[in-house]
């Protein structure tokens, strides 16, 4: 499948998506539903099929390292720019969570084998279990308690959640027991599983796509779009050159920091009460828009 047919396979799935939900023709849990499908079968088969194939080489620890590097640059710049521009409290915690995680998962599995090569598949597993799952597990966790008022997570708590992500069980498990070249019929299986991601993906965001926002939040929404979409991918391949990433590890790279922000990060904030609109616009917005950005920067990578 060329780039153009996947983009546009995926804004007709958000298409159908918005129009099954619009119409009420699905339950308001059928996003959930789907999204609970990708991450309990769809990506840990797409876990088992590609990281086996992985070669691990200083390539792979320099992938793992540049979305923490990515945390700390947003973090220092976000800051900053809230105290500039006096952004509301419940606003900077959502710019926080949402400007470094990007849909690495859903999305990125998805497209990165189109946007790239399947080659690139292993790094980009790398970039989003090592990278946005435990950052999110860490350190949004501590954004939404300092934000919210709650308790700050302990250790142990941060640990059950790791150990309980499927995809992350599944990532251990093809890192110390997957044959690097499995069974015929298995991997024929866990092909027809992986395949599913998309078209679930698709449908999911369109039942849950909303770009509705006050205009205060206008300003809040600019700078997390302008930050997420191409702040980061920009620093991310300056990290890759600086690195000395191969071209598949500095595709992943790129493409992974260059995916629109995080749905699970906005739906915990969410949760929180800290700026559910806001949080809802960038996954919304970010969608629709990063499907002219992730095109740019596949050109740019060449």
């Amino acid at each position: 499948m060329s780039v153009f047919a996947a983009f546009a396979f995926v804004l007709l799935l958000m298409a159908l998506g918005r129009s099954l939900a619009w119409r009420r023709l699905v339950p308001d849990s059928a996003p959930d539903a789907l999204n609970i499908v990708v991450l309990y079968v769809c990506m840990p088969a797409s876990i088992l099929l590609q990281v086996p194939k992985l070669q691990f080489a200083s390539a792979a620890f320099g992938v793992v390292l540049v979305p923490w590097l990515l945390l700390a640059a947003s973090t220092v710049l976000l800051l900053g720019a809230a105290r500039l521009l006096r952004l509301q409290r419940p606003d900077t915690a959502v710019l926080l969570l949402e400007v470094p995680l990007g849909n690495t998962s859903f999305l990125g599995y998805a497209l990165i084998p189109v946007l790239a090569s399947p080659a690139a598949m292993p790094f980009a597993v790398l970039y989003d279990q090592f990278g946005s799952f435990l950052i999110l597990s860490t350190f949004g966790l501590t954004v939404i308690a300092i934000y919210s008022g709650g308790a700050r997570p302990t250790p142990g708590v941060v640990m059950q959640r790791v150990l309980r992500f499927p995809p992350f069980l599944a990532l251990v498990f093809a890192l110390t027991l997957m044959p690097a070249e499995p069974p015929a019929a298995i991997v024929a299986v866990l092909q027809q599983l992986a395949g599913a991601m998309l078209p679930l993906v698709g449908l999911a965001l369109g039942m849950q796509l909303k770009l509705r926002l006050p205009r205060s939040q206008l300003l809040p929404l600019a700078l997390g779009l302008a930050g997420k979409l191409f702040v980061m991918p920009a620093l991310a391949w300056l990290l890759c050159l600086a690195l000395g990433l191969g071209p598949d590890a500095r595709a992943a790279v790129v493409l992974e920091s260059a995916m629109p922000p995080m749905i699970t990060a906005a739906a915990l904030a969410a949760m929180a009460r800290l700026s559910p609109e806001l949080g809802s616009a960038l996954v919304g917005y970010g969608v629709v828009l990063s499907m002219a950005s992730l095109p740019l920067w596949r050109w740019w990578l060449g």
